[in-house]
């Protein structure tokens, strides 16, 4: 099982301080909330930054 956190920077509109403060972010909060997920294959979520946009997915997968 592999778990893949992505986030899509191309999408975003940050720059380099930006996308530093985001991405810990992220890290944080996604780390945080694991806990209250399941971890098996075919789980996943939906990223968001601190503007809601959404800038990526956690994924549990097979592989």
């Amino acid at each position: 099982m592999k778990f893949l956190l992505e986030v899509d920077l191309d999408s975003t509109d940050w720059d380099e301080g930006t996308t530093v403060q985001e991405l810990e972010r992220i890290l944080r909060y996604w780390g945080g909330n694991l806990r209250h997920c399941e971890i098996s294959p075919g789980d996943g979520q939906t990223l968001y930054d601190s503007g809601h946009q959404e800038v990526g997915r956690w994924t549990v997968t097979t592989e």
